[in-house]
């Protein structure tokens, strides 16, 4: 199930070099101790451990979690999915996040524009036949989907997950 967004969200406060080295090794490393990333920005655990705690109250820092790699668990099919909504009303696209938010397969969700499609999924699944399942067993049946467009993943060739600081 996906996380709530913080909506005690502070941000925007002011960063400093610090704060951005911090931001830039622990985006590169989640699971860098307090201890060495203080030693990289040249100070003390404890003021280090305080700054951390201020980028994460104040939203900044959203989460920690670990990248997995989906071939390496079978998910070898990465989709691209315009869908396409009969109405654009509040209610209708809520109704569409809350049952595509409790999809596993759907990665990513953005509501677009300049484009045919009203929202805009990237989906992992093992394979095609796991991909028509999916599509004809959920997401064609959601109310008010009335397009569908997919797109699909021939080869990888940039991912980052490091925001630019600067």
């Amino acid at each position: 199930m996906q996380e709530p967004h913080n909506t005690a969200t502070k941000f925007p406060i002011k960063l400093d070099r610090t704060d951005k080295k911090i931001l830039q090794l622990m985006q590169a490393n989640a699971r860098i101790s307090n201890l060495e990333l203080a030693e990289h920005i040249g100070l003390s655990p404890t003021p280090c451990s305080r700054r951390v705690k201020r980028l994460e109250e104040s939203g900044i820092i959203d989460k920690h979690v670990t990248l997995l790699k989906p071939q390496a668990l079978g998910l070898n099919l990465t989709a691209m999915i315009g869908i396409t909504m009969d109405r654009h009303t509040p209610e209708r696209f809520d109704n569409f996040e809350t049952a595509i938010a409790l999809l596993p397969e759907v990665l990513e969700c953005w509501i677009v524009t300049g484009q045919s499609a009203d929202f805009l999924l990237k989906v992992v699944v093992r394979d095609m036949q796991h991909y028509e399942k999916f599509l004809l067993g959920h997401v064609t049946r959601l109310e008010g989907v009335t397009g569908v467009h997919s797109s699909f993943v021939l080869r990888e060739v940039l991912k980052k997950t490091e925001l630019p600081l600067d």
